[in-house]
């Protein structure tokens, strides 16, 4: 789209947009799992007969990516590979033989007057979906909101501009011709960041936001929508290493939770370390955190013991490195450990390492966060290691989703109530 568009023009194509997708999204309830399993196979195959076209737009991004001096992390994420395109396609597949979570019974009750209600699982409607740099999302959030009887528009971010409308253009030609309403999945063409702020106020059209992308982001939807958010600020993920932990199970679960991926929002920001153990754990954890050039931040007790350790701030217990640095906080007992993790954490996932069932059970009961672990690393925080099959993100809020959020979370239900002929007295 041009630089040059009015904020009218940019209206009346989110309009048009959310008109269309408003009535995709009745004729979606309606079709039945078979109609939407044989669109995401045909989905699934027009991703891979196009990824000649995929590739050439995503090398259009990926130039003017380099132009603007995107990081080298940030053009790994854009990418779209032979690989990754095959990914992409197989996530369809994978979704597709999943169990279709609209039309559940989730219960059923027959009153005294003979009137009977069943609460049934029913599509959200439409959904929003707004994120950053990588193209997969825009298949993989399309896939998920379809199964779950949902249109979806997308609004990707102006980095990934070339491939994000070649991909939507594939899976809605694609999905039409396997029977899907038009305008099911769609994805705004306008880079301009004021369509997003037109976008998160058409509560007319648009039932449910899910902001995907840093911080920064989330809270500037949050701030301007007129429509229900699902967030993810961020994860500052938590382990605690009670006196009664075992010492090499915890050095493994840490240097997994820190290490093996410590870009990610299911990573560990902040360990915890009971004083009773201090002197045993931390030596044999700090050889594995040197093993893994990880740099050290603690309070006063942690960087007696560990001299070459930079001494923690206050706003480093607060941070989300997405990096390996790691703050390192010495407490006297479980309360304390809890009481850091509800004060600093961001009701994300944390975890305990201990041997004391009375303990894991305090933690796993006083930790107010959207998944807790006991003797397991944080990094099992993910919607295909829940048997999900796949996310459409992870929810540190508390309604109506909260932790990785599946295709049951991409539903909401009604009331469906049957009677004889009764009428209220």
């Amino acid at each position: 789209m041009s630089k040059e568009i009015t904020s009218e023009e940019i209206q009346n194509i989110l309009e048009q947009m959310g008109e269309k997708a408003l009535t995709a999204s009745r004729a979606l309830a309606l079709l039945s799992p078979d109609d939407k399993n044989k669109c995401l196979l045909q989905m699934a195959d027009a991703i891979e007969d196009s990824a000649k076209e995929i590739k050439t737009a995503n090398k259009k991004d990926l130039k003017a990516g380099k132009a603007k001096g995107l990081s080298n992390a940030m053009l790994d994420r854009l990418e779209l590979t032979d690989e990754r395109i095959e990914a992409m396609a197989e996530g369809l597949r994978t979704v597709a033989s999943l169990d279709d979570p609209v039309g559940k019974k989730l219960s059923s009750i027959v009153r005294p007057n003979g009137i009977k209600i069943d609460k049934v699982s029913v599509p959200i409607g439409v959904i929003g979906i707004i994120f950053e740099s990588r193209p997969n999302v825009t298949v993989d959030a399309a896939g998920l909101c379809l199964k779950a009887g949902n249109a979806v528009i997308l609004r990707g971010g102006s980095e990934a501009i070339n491939s994000n409308l070649v991909l939507a253009h594939c899976l809605n030609r694609a999905g039409v011709i396997a029977g899907l309403p038009d305008g099911a999945v769609q994805l705004i063409p306008v880079v301009d960041r004021r369509a997003v702020g037109v976008m998160v106020k058409m509560d007319q059209y648009i039932d449910l936001i899910i902001p995907r992308g840093g911080e920064g982001l989330i809270r500037a939807v949050v701030e301007q929508s007129t429509i229900p958010v699902i967030k993810h600020y961020k994860g500052v993920c938590h382990l605690y290493v009670d006196a009664d932990a075992d010492i090499d199970m915890a050095v493994k679960i840490t240097e997994n939770g820190k290490c093996q991926r410590p870009g990610v929002c299911n990573a560990l920001e902040t360990l915890l370390v009971s004083e009773a153990i201090a002197d045993k754990f931390i030596p044999p954890f700090v050889t594995s955190m040197c093993k893994n050039k990880v740099e050290l931040r603690g309070d006063d007790a942690f960087c007696k013991l560990v001299p070459t350790a930079k001494f923690a701030s206050e706003e480093d217990f607060y941070t989300e490195y997405i990096d390996l640095i790691f703050s390192v906080k010495i407490v006297p007992d479980l309360s304390a450990a809890i009481e850091h993790i509800n004060h600093y954490g961001s009701h994300h996932s944390d975890a305990i390492i201990t041997d004391n069932p009375k303990n894991a059970e305090n933690f796993l009961r006083g930790v107010d966060s959207s998944t807790v672990y006991h003797n397991a690393s944080t990094r099992f925080t993910d919607g295909f290691e829940f048997g999900m099959g796949a996310e459409i993100g992870i929810s540190t809020d508390k309604l109506h989703a909260r932790g990785p959020m599946g295709l049951v979370e991409l539903t909401s239900y009604k009331y469906i109530v049957y009677g004889t002929g009764q009428v209220r007295e």
